[in-house]
């Protein structure tokens, strides 16, 4: 069952998912892009830990399961056509939201129709294990 909160999100639009951004709470500054699913939505509003849905591995992905970069949620916001959200987090753990280990998943520019990468790793993913990051569909 829906909660309220929930029931005011339009997940139809995006199959099932909506977009969510996640922002650092005290600077605002953009950490990630995921999508979430009713149910990590409302894990995420009961739990107040950042909960997304993973459309490559097609299951809740509990922001920090593996490395424990967690994240817990300050605010969420919902935008004016109810289909897409924002968290203002605490980013935990080593304070890298991103796989590869960068405090936010947009740490390359485009410079001269190149991507260079323009902020340094807080840590070398490799911490985590051979199996850590993003999950690829097999052939099949």
């Amino acid at each position: 069952m829906a909660t309220q909160a929930s029931a005011a999100i339009d997940f139809n639009k995006g199959d099932g998912v909506i977009p969510v951004v996640a922002l650092d709470h005290a600077t605002h500054r953009v950490l990630m892009f995921a999508y979430m699913n009713r149910e990590a939505f409302e894990e995420t509003v009961a739990t107040r830990r950042a909960c997304y849905f993973s459309r490559s591995r097609n299951r809740l992905w509990r922001k920090g399961e593996e490395s424990g970069n967690f994240q817990v949620v300050k605010e969420i916001r919902v935008d004016c056509d109810e289909d897409a959200v924002l968290l203002f987090v605490e980013q935990m753990g080593d304070a890298a939201a991103c796989h590869t280990g960068h405090e936010s998943c947009f740490y390359r520019r485009l410079e001269n129709d190149e991507w260079r990468e323009v902020e340094p790793r807080k840590v070398d993913p490799a911490k985590y294990g051979p199996g850590y990051g993003h999950h690829t569909k097999q052939a099949g």
